[in-house]
């Protein structure tokens, strides 16, 4: 089994990197779909604290993780920990 590599998406959140699949922006149609059917499904974390939601981080569980800092910091970040292995 591999190292969990955890991800700081904001506001002391943290998501497990590896399980990471994608992470977009929030503007789409498809991607607003993707968080209202995740929404009603149960499988949706609101990461944004009340603010506006700049990032949606989608993983391999299925999850749907709502994030208020943006998508290129986030994959930064997943990059900054894939340099440091």
């Amino acid at each position: 089994m591999s190292d969990v590599e955890l991800i700081n998406i904001g506001f002391g959140n943290i998501v497990a990197g590896n399980r990471v699949i994608s992470v977009v922006s929030p503007e789409s149609a498809p991607i607003k779909r993707l968080i209202q059917e995740a929404r009603e499904r149960g499988m949706l974390i609101d990461a944004t604290y009340g603010r506006r939601t700049r990032a949606v981080i989608i993983t391999d569980s299925d999850h749907i993780v709502l994030s208020a800092i943006q998508p290129e910091t986030v994959s930064q970040r997943l990059e900054d920990k894939d340099d440091e292995e």
